[in-house]
């Protein structure tokens, strides 16, 4: 098989499995901040229940998602060496910042939520929560901040390197604040955001249909519930602010999205459909001029196609077509089930509708499902760019490395990945089958 597609089939394997646990420690910060700050506030020991529950499993989580991460950045150097040449200053500055500010902050002060429970105040013990969201959100910031870049680069020059050319930071600010980062790190909070509150609205379910830990679970999913439909609907608005950035700055990737083929006409938005590449049509059932309406606000405003660009320069149209409107459809079903189980809520019907319970102890898979394939619609869509315009994927790879080498690291990853995964869902499974502490005196947490 061709290097170039092994190196990106690696590379996307790595980073689907590291990507399953930031969302949920992003989401689940969140949770123990609104605990801690609950219990500070009213001092329920249901509270502190919540907090010393899903803390164990944040914590998890964490250890998951370290392991996996530093094994992705890696493969910068292995697979991607002449990438890595290209964008080393950039990189370097954004990882660095996400190691110095965030990384360190988050693991620093998760060892007092893990270890610190009799040692510290509750009011320490609360700042140490708050450090431990922002640690969170913060490696998000500096990890989007180094994608977008590639998506949409500025701050920079390109100056010559051997025989070849580097990117160089001559504005670091634009650098950071590049055209794309801002929808886009608000559209990754969001479904962090879901990712976490549909986790603790499924364990929560779960125990309410088994009859346990009631209190805890009520409770919990009382403030999941709120995170769950605030993230939905945000998802929703942050996804149409990010695709009319993409319409600017990616023209090639928003016709992709949509399928749309004619360079210079009005464009509608597919329901779903398929793509005939080779004679470039596009069939399903769309809405006619919807797209050139959410872009241009009319109907009748053209849309770039991909008949604009040379067929080197498109991206795979029918599989970016297909994530992104898959994506889109758990979107819309994660913001049908939220609403709906904040009418039941409303209805004081949450906790004993069981046809409901059911469908969110299931529906912890939607956000995660959403947040791989908003990712791939993303990554994929840009290509055959793996710096947007200035540096093409195919000449980014290692010269030293063939496709043997990859072949035999993919298998390898795959047989670790694999076993790693079935470790976690066990120590997860055991977690939440064991329960939270049922009695907690007094005396047992954060010390006054």
């Amino acid at each position: 098989m061709d290097l170039e597609i092994l190196s990106r089939i690696q590379f996307g394997l790595t980073i689907s499995f590291h990507y399953i646990f930031p969302p949920l420690s992003i989401g689940l910060s969140l949770i123990l901040v609104y605990a801690q700050g609950a219990y500070l506030r009213t001092k329920n020991p249901v509270y502190r229940q919540m907090i010393r529950f899903w803390v164990k499993i944040f914590g998890l989580v964490f250890a998951l998602g370290v392991a996996t991460g530093i094994v992705m950045e890696f493969q910068f150097g292995t697979n991607w060496a002449t990438y890595s040449r290209f964008v080393g200053d950039v990189f370097g500055s954004a990882l660095a910042a996400e190691g110095i500010f965030a990384f360190f902050l988050e693991s620093g002060f998760l060892a007092v939520l893990l270890f610190g429970w009799n040692k510290v105040s509750p009011r320490f013990y609360f700042i140490s929560t708050i450090l431990v969201a922002f640690g969170t959100h913060f490696s998000a910031i500096w990890i989007v901040v180094a994608n977008s870049w590639q998506q949409t680069p500025t701050g920079h020059r390109l100056v010559s390197f051997g025989d070849s050319m580097r990117a160089e930071i001559v504005d670091f600010w634009q650098v950071v604040f590049n055209p794309s980062f801002l929808d886009r790190i608000s559209h990754v909070f969001m479904g962090a955001w879901q990712a976490g509150a549909f986790f603790v609205l499924s364990v929560s379910a779960f125990y309410l249909i088994r009859g346990r830990h009631a209190e805890l679970a009520k409770k919990s999913m009382k403030i999941a519930l709120v995170m769950a439909v605030f993230a939905s609907i945000m998802q929703l608005i942050t996804g149409h602010d990010s695709a009319n950035t993409v319409a600017e700055t990616q023209p090639a990737k928003l016709a992709a999205f949509e399928g749309h083929f004619p360079a210079n006409a009005p464009a509608g938005l597919y329901l779903f459909g398929w793509v005939d590449e080779e004679n470039e049509k596009t069939s399903g059932l769309k809405i006619p001029g919807l797209l050139s309406f959410l872009v241009h606000w009319d109907t009748d405003k053209p849309i770039t196609g991909l008949q604009a660009f040379s067929p080197e320069d498109r991206p795979p149209v029918n599989l970016v077509f297909q994530s992104y409107h898959i994506m889109v459809a758990i979107g819309m079903l994660l913001i049908l089930i939220s609403l709906v189980s904040a009418f039941n809520w409303w209805r004081n019907r949450l906790f004993t509708a069981k046809w409901l319970l059911t469908a969110l102890v299931f529906s912890v898979l939607l956000p995660q499902a959403a947040n791989q394939l908003g990712w791939f619609s993303a990554e994929v869509g840009r290509q055959p760019w793996i710096v947007y315009g200035l540096l093409r994927t195919e000449d980014a790879l290692s010269v030293s490395v063939d496709s043997g080498q990859v072949i035999t690291s993919l298998v390898l990853f795959c047989i670790i990945y694999l076993l790693l995964f079935a470790l976690f869902i066990y120590l997860l499974d055991e977690k939440i089958r064991r329960g939270p502490e049922e009695v907690i005196s007094e005396t047992t947490g954060p010390r006054a």
